[in-house]
């Protein structure tokens, strides 16, 4: 994949090429919406196209929307498919003190505990409508926070609370719009070192995703404890947990895999440090086992090289 941009105003243009050597001439507006899209590789007509062609058209504007927060600084990515905000959260992640560990994910560990040791009870019911209860997907959403007074990264830091209106000697119980809206701000910003002052300051319960007998799906969220989107979001089948460590070890993995699959569906070899095998956003999950232009990342025990 490779892009420059054509021009900016309104909107920001770019020429994309594609993995297949199609270009894309795309054009978007700074949250990232794509207002025009043209190529000749492909039909127009979504419908008429191959599931592999209409998937180079989504990762030639994933790659757009990347290359222009990338070059230009603005938030055009969502929360699912920005690798840089998922890393911070996989880091403040692996670096949570077990006890504070086991406050926040307690309840995932002994949901998927659960499966494997009788002893272990349920924290929330299987549906009676589940049609495999060892393949529904729990899941839990991360929120991070940030103490500014803790950062290295301080003037920046008070940069950003400026453009947000923020008084930093306000508590975000007073202003929480304004502080999450500032903390959403900082987390999309990894040049910055804020000295590990972002953290995970927030979980919801847990929440499913299951197929019922006739294979219709089925989202169970609990209401969000913060108003606003998440910054990562923990997905899996039940695992076997030698220990709460494990589990911990696990998520931060798993997190590694859901960044992974940013720059794949991008059409970009993700990093090296990112380059690993195993579970994760489903979204990618299920386009591994359906497209032939993908190996089967998902799988830990894949035949595909890693270095």
């Amino acid at each position: 994949m490779d892009a420059i941009i054509t021009g900016e105003s309104e909107r920001v243009g770019l020429s994309v090429i594609d993995n297949n050597d199609v270009e894309h001439l795309i054009e978007m507006d700074e949250d990232g919406e794509i207002k025009y899209h043209e190529q000749d590789g492909y039909p127009d007509d979504p419908a008429k196209r191959t599931h592999e062609g209409n998937e180079h058209v989504n990762q030639a504007r994933r790659f757009a929307r990347y290359y222009v927060y990338k070059e230009r600084g603005y938030e055009t990515l969502s929360w699912e498919e920005h690798p840089d905000r998922l890393n911070t959260v996989r880091v403040a992640l692996e670096e949570l003190p077990l006890e504070e560990f086991e406050r926040l994910f307690g309840d995932f560990y002994q949901q998927l505990t659960s499966y494997f040791d009788e002893d272990t009870e349920s924290v929330v019911d299987i549906p009676a409508n589940a049609e495999e209860p060892s393949e529904i997907l729990y899941r839990k959403d991360l929120f991070l926070t940030v103490d500014p007074e803790q950062s290295t990264g301080l003037e920046r830091a008070v940069e950003l609370a400026d453009a947000y209106d923020i008084d930093l000697e306000r508590p975000p119980e007073q202003d929480t719009a304004s502080w999450e809206a500032f903390t959403d701000a900082v987390a999309s910003h990894p040049e910055i070192d804020f000295g590990g002052s972002l953290e995970i300051g927030g979980v919801s319960d847990l929440g499913m995703f299951y197929l019922d007998e006739s294979w219709t799906e089925h989202e169970v969220d609990p209401p969000s404890p913060v108003d606003r989107d998440p910054d990562a979001r923990i997905e899996l089948l039940p695992v076997e947990f030698s220990s709460l460590e494990r589990c911990q070890e696990f998520l931060g993995h798993h997190l590694k895999c859901q960044i992974r699959d940013c720059f794949i569906g991008m059409g970009v070899e993700p990093p090296a440090e990112f380059r690993v095998l195993g579970p994760g956003r489903l979204y990618y999950t299920k386009r591994y086992g359906k497209l032939d232009m993908y190996e089967e990342y998902h799988t830990l025990e894949a035949d595909v090289p890693t270095a």
